[in-house]
């Protein structure tokens, strides 16, 4: 009977998903995610977290919970680093505990440490490792899905940084689609169509899911605002950024929503700046002070936008149309001259 593997569709499914779904089938595994967020999944996860813990959190274990009764496994990583001194936030370093102790009635965890400080080589031994777990010892077919899994992690990226939402890039890598153009900063955003630009910043699991952030960024888009998130920025001029200031943050998620507000402030590459953030971060509500600053420096329009399980859709769509109309009275003031 072939196995079956359940990834959460919360936190770090955003960046490693169609990476571990091409590995795992690949092996012969059966992948099972959970279904996409709605009021259901949000409540349980609420019922099964402390009431401390911020929205990703509550979410996760929500989750998890639609997945435990469906699965096999559960893959539940402790991510660490992403290389060098930065780590993941300290809730994701603690989430396989987390998880583990809640008291749910789980299937087999599948929690490996994923660090990339060090040896080169992290994500081929947290795969080989996660194979081993599943009972497949076979060095050959471990090194070919290893090496058919990084291939599409890079092609998911490379279609992120071209504008594309992680459905649709694992959509396209599902079809063996092709990204059409290399590392530009962001996408032809910036070429000046005369719509407000507009940089949500924030992280993949809060921008990305459609129910928890009340669907900022399709708002966004069809009020013809042209939307820019971190995953448009290239790897490179994040780099340049980190390097341009005296100090930078411990947490990798926060220092990609840093960074990403500083090159487009430094570019001028946007007309306003809208932060989401989820409340009771404590990271997050130090990236927020940070960009708020900033934006104010270089007169840039900027709002925050702050989540969490009571946020209502009426509300997040009032703000973001007053926001909207004073973006666009800015700039039709500045083609008149005033």
């Amino acid at each position: 009977m072939t196995a079956r593997v359940g990834i959460p569709r919360a936190l770090f499914y955003y960046t490693y998903f169609p990476m571990w779904q091409a590995f795992l089938e690949k092996l012969g595994v059966e992948v099972v995610f959970s279904r996409p967020t709605n009021k259901e999944i949000l409540e349980a996860g609420i019922r099964e977290t402390v009431n401390d813990a911020c929205i990703p959190i509550k979410l996760f274990h929500g989750h998890v919970l639609d997945l435990k009764d469906r699965v096999d496994y559960l893959l539940i990583p402790r991510l660490v680093s992403p290389g060098g001194y930065i780590t993941y936030c300290p809730k994701f370093l603690g989430l396989p505990d987390m998880i583990r102790f809640s008291g749910m009635k789980l299937p087999a965890l599948i929690s490996h440490r994923l660090s990339l400080r060090g040896l080169p080589g992290g994500l081929s031994r947290f795969l080989r490792a996660t194979a081993l777990s599943l009972g497949i010892k076979n060095p050959l077919a471990q090194q070919k899905a290893i090496s058919h899994a990084l291939k599409c992690h890079k092609l998911y990226h490379r279609l992120l940084l071209e504008g594309k939402q992680p459905l649709e890039a694992s959509t396209l890598i599902q079809k063996k689609g092709r990204a059409g153009r290399n590392a530009a900063l962001v996408t032809a955003a910036e070429a000046g169509t005369g719509m407000p630009r507009v940089a949500l910043l924030g992280y993949p699991y809060t921008i990305y899911d459609s129910f928890v952030s009340a669907d900022v960024y399709h708002k966004l888009q069809s009020m013809g605002v042209s939307v820019i998130t971190p995953d448009q920025i290239s790897p490179q001029e994040l780099r340049r950024m980190s390097r341009v200031l005296p100090q930078n943050l411990f947490w990798y998620y926060s220092n990609r929503v840093w960074w990403a507000g500083l090159s487009l402030l430094q570019r001028k590459a946007v007309d306003g700046m809208i932060h989401l953030t989820a409340f009771a971060c404590g990271p997050d509500a130090m990236v927020d002070k940070l960009l708020e600053l900033e934006a104010k420096k270089a007169r840039m329009p900027f709002l925050t936008l702050t989540i969490d399980e009571h946020t209502g859709e009426g509300g997040v769509q009032t703000r973001l149309e007053a926001f909207i109309d004073m973006l666009q009275a800015k700039i039709e003031n500045n083609r008149n001259g005033v």
